[in-house]
């Protein structure tokens, strides 16, 4: 009776702590940038919330491991969305593989089936899966068609719940012409500030003045001339207390060949007359990106990648909400920033160069296969970028034009490039809510570029660590055995 009495108290007290935990849930997050920790711009966001959203998560059962625990982390997600929103986001899952109208039902609401690849038995077979997401406020809808595993669920999460979430969205202006890039190059940029802003266009020729309502114009990678009566227009704009961001380019490659050529647009001089000299001359840095080279091999001729110090990757960043979280971005063809103005202006460097790091001035021939030594590389940390306070008016400056186009201009780039104008717009327009979670994702730590000693001594401690664990635990595990042997050998002992 008394067994039994036991059995049906632990019984209580198992159910009773899964109720409890589903209403007061809480985990020790011990990731690098505290990957399962909400952010506080989704605190603000859930926070805020005037409608309800409801969250359809529709994911394949019984497909591995794997995609197990990408939908449980995802559930626990929506449970501390959940409960930080005060019964605001409800959520539910559904399989869709249960019948044909439930798949049909999720194929309707935008989450399209991926082919994935699972192992039975020894044999390799293909399954149609589900892993999305549909989101809905409303007549407001958003969709998550597939969510990666082992990628970061809150940006996804937040932003969708965030565009629906505002109603009356500010206006970024971007100047169209003069060989700049356009929504096509910049598509990436422009899907993330869609999420808060409307995007619109700006031709200065036909734009006497720059409406008030944009709250940040860019202008990115000009190559053609821009008339000093144009430039007078973004100088009315700045008096007011507008907002610029600046990418440019005044060296370059001339028709993507090996002659390195000086890019003239105006953009340089007006900048300079500002006080911020963005000089003719090419960055070279030990840490950089690769290009695609043919080489002979035998009677092959194959592609190989070579390191090319003329796509320096900086990353070192100075401690501010436009940089937060960023890692590394490659910017092909960059040039030094200088600052010389007086003590009317005021200029802030946001990005530097590696330890590593030379000047070449331009024009020039890039030597593909040129072996690079350490004394070619005889100056540190040059800034590439900054904010430069004119007045009324601040800019954030860039020296260099590519790297926020897709691929960085067919050169390739990291998925932080984007991130960075995005976020200096955001900073621009004094609205930093997002910066966080744009640039919370899973940090790139790749062994090969740890020092030997740290990578023998992270290998050793993963071999060793649990071992030791092992060893420790049983040795406890012993000593407390000994101590009651030892108290039941005395006589005293009852």
């Amino acid at each position: 009776m008394k067994n039994a009495s036991s059995i049906f108290l632990l019984i209580g007290i198992i159910v009773l702590a899964n109720l409890l935990s589903n209403q007061f849930f809480h985990r020790i997050d011990l990731t690098d940038g505290q990957q399962f920790t909400l952010s506080n711009a989704t605190k603000n966001i859930l926070g805020k919330l005037e409608d309800p959203v409801t969250i359809t998560a529709y994911f394949t059962e019984g497909l591995g491991p794997e995609f197990t625990k990408t939908r449980s982390d995802f559930r626990d997600m929506l449970i501390e969305y959940a409960n930080l929103s005060n019964g605001m986001v409800d959520y539910e899952f559904i399989n869709p593989n249960e019948s044909e109208d439930v798949e049909a039902q999720a194929q309707q609401n935008g989450v399209q089936p991926v082919l994935i690849s699972l192992r039975e038995k020894d044999q390799t077979k293909q399954q149609r899966a589900y892993l999305g997401a549909v989101l809905q406020s409303g007549e407001q809808k958003e969709v998550i068609p597939f969510i990666q595993p082992g990628s970061p669920f809150e940006y996804s999460l937040s932003t969708s719940i965030k565009k629906m979430a505002v109603i009356d969205k500010p206006t970024v202006g971007v100047v169209e012409g003069y060989g700049s890039a356009g929504p096509n190059e910049l598509a990436e940029v422009y899907a993330a500030l869609g999420i808060l802003y409307n995007v619109e266009s700006i031709n200065l020729a036909t734009t006497p003045s720059i409406p008030p309502r944009f709250k940040t114009v860019a202008i990115v990678a000009p190559t053609d001339s821009i008339p000093p009566a144009h430039l007078a227009v973004l100088d009315a704009y700045l008096a007011q207390g507008g907002s610029l961001f600046v990418a440019i380019n005044t060296v370059g490659n001339e028709g993507g060949g090996i002659q390195g050529i000086v890019i003239s647009t105006g953009l340089e001089s007006w900048l300079r007359g500002k006080g911020l000299e963005v000089e003719n001359s090419y960055l070279v840095d030990a840490v950089c990106g690769t290009i695609t080279v043919p080489q002979q091999v035998g009677a092959f001729r194959v592609n190989a990648q070579v390191q090319f110090p003329y796509f320096p990757m900086p990353k070192e960043f100075a401690d501010h909400p436009i940089t937060e979280g960023l890692e590394q971005v490659i910017m092909p063809f960059a040039s030094p920033l200088r600052f010389v103005g007086d003590s009317v202006s005021a200029f802030t460097p946001l990005l530097f160069s590696s330890d590593l790091t030379g000047i070449i001035q331009a024009p020039t021939i890039f030597e593909i296969e040129k072996n690079w030594a350490e004394s070619d590389f005889p100056l540190s940390r040059i800034t590439i970028g900054g904010i430069l306070q004119d007045g009324p008016g601040r800019l954030v400056v860039i020296g260099d034009g590519d790297f926020p186009a897709s691929g960085g201009g067919g050169r390739g780039q990291t998925s932080d490039n984007a991130s960075l104008m995005v976020n200096s717009i955001d900073w621009l327009s004094d609205d930093t809510g997002l910066i966080e979670l744009r640039t919370k994702g899973i940090a790139s730590r790749p062994l090969e570029e740890m020092e030997d000693g740290q990578r023998s001594l992270l290998k050793w401690f993963n071999f060793l660590f649990p071992i030791v664990l092992v060893l420790a635990y049983g040795i406890f595990r012993y000593q407390v055995r000994r101590g009651r042997r030892q108290r039941r050998s005395q006589e005293s002992f009852v």
